[in-house]
């Protein structure tokens, strides 16, 4: 059964990224938790407060986040359900990035999905400060899922990378049986002005093909440009429905987020956008 953990904040876009994981699973078993993170709507209010006040706030605020988890959960769940899916909700006194890290760990998650803002919002970027949170630190796989983003099946992904990574089996698994089931090719898109790989880079390759050998995998290499518009680009001559980038130290992924290039570049991702973390679990 494929476990995934959908953050919500009750607004539009969390709601939309319920309805795209339910859609993305269709035909396979799942669970799907859904999950309130509320201290800091505790502490905001109250951070003056005396600790019995803070208790009583606390106790009425996670009645308030239940309730609003039940109604939520009657909204999705569906007439008739789905019988392959079933749900859980969590109510969480803590941070957004601690409660979802936590959680991962608890139940061994495969996959963390959550909206993102949708080009009519008044923001710069797609992704907000909590999203790139949860990108950056949840050892888990991130599916970021643009609100305005009507479902369809992802028939090619683009997947920018330099081989320098040594990719973790899980999670190219994850990305090989989403692969499989849409029958989507895999681009993988190395940006480069040199030809020639490193035995290092030659190993990774070879270990990216070898794991995703089940969706048809192209590799592809193009001379540097502007990273982000050469992968804003490909995205559209693809007609790619998922990108797919791998975080780690050092990467093109941490310039991204870590040097504010998002911000810099108004980039704008108008597809779903899996993050996969090199990291242990």
């Amino acid at each position: 059964m494929r476990t995934v953990l959908i953050p919500t904040d009750f607004s539009k876009n969390a709601l939309h990224a319920i309805q795209y994981t339910q859609e993305l699973f269709k035909c396979e078993r799942a669970c799907f938790f859904i999950l309130n993170a509320y201290a800091e709507d505790v502490y905001g209010e109250f951070h003056t407060a005396s600790e019995n006040d803070i208790e009583k706030f606390k106790e009425e605020k996670r009645h308030e986040v239940q309730k609003k988890l039940d109604d939520l959960l009657d909204k999705v769940v569906g007439t008739p359900p789905n019988p392959l899916h079933t749900f859980e909700t969590i109510a969480s006194f803590d941070t957004l990035v601690d409660s979802v890290n936590d959680f991962v760990d608890e139940m061994n998650i495969d996959l963390v999905i959550m909206g993102t803002k949708g080009e009519t919002s008044d923001h710069k970027t797609t992704f907000g400060s909590y999203t790139i949170e949860i990108f950056k630190y949840v050892k888990c796989p991130v599916l970021a899922v643009p609100e305005d983003f009507d479902y369809r099946q992802p028939k090619a992904i683009l997947f920018p990378t330099d081989y320098m990574l040594p990719y973790k089996r899980r999670e190219l698994k994850l990305l090989g049986d989403l692969a499989g089931k849409f029958k989507s090719d895999i681009h993988c898109l190395y940006i480069t002005d040199f030809e020639d790989l490193s035995l290092r880079q030659q190993d990774n390759k070879l270990f990216l093909e070898q794991t995703l050998s089940r969706p048809f995998v192209h590799f592809e290499t193009t001379s540097v440009k502007n990273k982000a518009d050469t992968i804003m680009e490909h995205l559209d001559d693809k007609d790619a429905g998922m990108l797919v980038m791998v975080n780690s130290r050092h990467s093109f992924f941490e310039d991204m987020l870590y040097r504010s290039t998002v911000d810099l570049l108004g980039l704008k991702v108008k597809v779903p956008f899996l993050v996969m973390q090199n990291l242990k679990r």
